[in-house]
């Protein structure tokens, strides 16, 4: 990733690629950050400087960040470290 701003462009890139290529961390937010033991499944469908947007079956939540984010490349630090931060199940 580089220093390219977060735009509804970039939000929809890093969404898609969560969603296809790392399934099972979105669960993870959502089982963890959002709290919800039990659903069928769970979709990014926003990434903001302040927080992520997730549908988790018929069930919107927003996942806030820790800080504001600065670029695609913070988007792609703080997401790698939130998926780190939560305990082995």
């Amino acid at each position: 990733m580089n220093s390219e701003q977060i735009t509804q462009e970039s939000s929809k890139r890093i969404c898609d690629h969560m969603n296809k290529d790392h399934k099972d961390a979105v669960n993870a937010y959502a089982k963890y950050y959002g709290k919800i033991k039990t659903f069928k499944s769970a979709k990014m469908i926003s990434l903001s400087p302040l927080s992520i947007q997730l549908q988790v079956d018929d069930l919107k939540i927003e996942i806030k960040f820790d800080h504001i984010l600065q670029d695609c490349s913070d988007a792609h630090k703080t997401l790698v470290r939130m998926i780190r931060a939560i305990p082995a199940l």
